[in-house]
């Protein structure tokens, strides 16, 4: 038995005050070939209740898992909760027959966005390519001592740190916020240039 699972009791309090337990279980995976851990989780208290490696991902495997989770609890499963695979589908099904069991509410909206994403990553490229000379102006830039070279400076570090701030689907898009950033950091420099009487297209 899971050394998790055997320290359940000493928690028992907190999941009977609840009454009802839905659970999560998700397999991490370090490297191709290797064991992959899997977590089962209670979302309504946040408690860890198993870690175990499998060798095998299989729905017997996952099945055996979650029994063993579910008889060590002191209150009923009410609902699962975890990503599409299909093993995982099958070993609920199994291991608690009528139990509600939703996909996960990330990796749905994943799924439902990604046509998006791609046409957002592609409009990523694109924007990227127009801010490709970074690199000659700031050695321009580092040629010119006092305020006027370090401004544009300034703008050079506001632009490289616009083209490598990520994002992560599907809450956040790269090519979005690389188009925000990018903006700003264009109307800024059009302020600057005003104020010193030179106004810019």
């Amino acid at each position: 038995m899971d050394r998790l699972l055997d320290t359940l009791p000493e928690r028992a309090a907190q999941l009977a005050a609840q009454g009802r337990a839905i659970l999560a279980i998700d397999g991490l995976q370090p490297d191709v070939g290797h064991e992959v851990l899997w977590v089962v989780r209670d979302t309504l208290s946040g408690q860890v209740l198993c870690a175990r490696s499998l060798l095998s991902s299989a729905r017997a495997e996952l099945q055996c898992l979650l029994a063993d989770v579910t008889a060590a609890l002191p209150v009923p499963v009410v609902a699962v909760v975890s990503d599409g695979q299909h093993s995982i589908r099958q070993a609920v099904a199994a291991a608690l027959p009528g139990v509600p069991h939703q996909l996960c509410q990330f990796h749905y909206l994943k799924e439902a966005a990604r046509p998006l994403w791609e046409a957002d990553r592609h409009a990523k490229k694109e924007l990227k390519k127009l801010v490709r000379g970074v690199r000659p102006l700031e050695r321009v830039a580092e040629q010119r001592p006092g305020p006027t070279g370090e401004v544009a400076l300034g703008y050079c570090a506001a632009v490289r740190s616009a083209l490598t701030d990520d994002a992560r689907a599907p809450l956040v898009f790269g090519g979005l916020r690389l188009h925000e950033q990018l903006s700003g950091i264009h109307a800024s420099a059009r302020r600057a240039a005003q104020k010193r009487g030179r106004p810019r297209k």
